[in-house]
């Protein structure tokens, strides 16, 4: 049963720039309801793969850390997994960053949006918004889940004028109709919340992680975006008003 003290967490790393702003303690949440095709972390899918931890112990790890990630401008970021999958926990952590100074965000397809309370949300500087799709269809069949509920969520987050970056991941097939990105440009236009379009090109990095698990990668075959469809895309993006890199 989810606890506020209690979780189950994959790992933790630090990173620079990609995670939110300046260096950042990134801690992995165990858990994901939804399978994308081009997942890099299946290894963070189940909450039994996870080890149990506790707010205490998370916090006693950032501490170590806290000084250089404050004077290197960044912060904490939980992602997964999915973090709100485990939204008590994730909700306390947040709040002990905060009470602690360091920014916080938060890295989240949204499709658990609705588990986010506005407490929990008054404790994130910055939302990380993955969308991994703009047609409805294309959404079900590259991640088993439902667009709606994050396209919600960005809308929920516009009005309590919480910053967000949008991620999207480039996959060539999949999410590179010119059609669909210009209609996901028009919709994060009309927010007043989006710092920046992250154009993510797929990768197939995780692949060894699938022969670890005895799985198969569904995308091991497809190609990787070209440059120029890359650069494309983030084009269309800029033609709606949007920083996108």
């Amino acid at each position: 049963m989810e606890t506020a003290t209690t979780g189950r967490i994959h790992s933790w790393d630090l990173s620079t720039g990609v995670d939110g702003p300046g260096t950042r303690f990134v801690l992995f949440v165990s858990g994901c309801p939804l399978r994308c095709l081009y997942c890099a972390n299946p290894d963070t899918w189940h909450l039994r793969d996870g080890r149990q931890a506790t707010v205490d112990e998370v916090m006693t790890e950032i501490e170590k850390y806290r000084r250089f990630v404050s004077v290197a401008g960044g912060g904490v970021t939980l992602t997964g997994g999915e973090p709100l999958l485990q939204s008590a926990f994730t909700g306390a952590l947040l709040r002990r960053c905060k009470e602690a100074g360091l920014h916080t965000a938060l890295d989240t397809s949204g499709l658990l949006g609705a588990r986010a309370t506005d407490e929990l949300l008054a404790d994130t500087d910055l939302v990380l918004l993955d969308i991994k799709a703009f047609d409805i269809a294309t959404y079900r069949k590259l991640t088993g889940g439902a667009l709606a509920p994050s396209l919600t969520f960005a809308t929920r987050l516009d009005r309590l004028g919480i910053p967000v970056w949008i991620r999207y991941v480039l996959v060539p097939g999949w999410t590179d109709d010119p059609a669909a990105v210009d209609g996901l440009g028009a919709f994060l236009a009309g927010l007043g919340n989006v710092d920046r379009v992250d154009v993510l090109p797929f990768h197939k990095l995780g692949a060894s992680k699938y022969d670890a698990l005895g799985i198969p990668f569904p995308l091991r075959d497809n190609p990787v975006p070209e440059p120029a469809t890359t650069e494309r895309v983030r084009e269309q993006f800029r033609a709606h008003g949007l920083a996108a890199h």
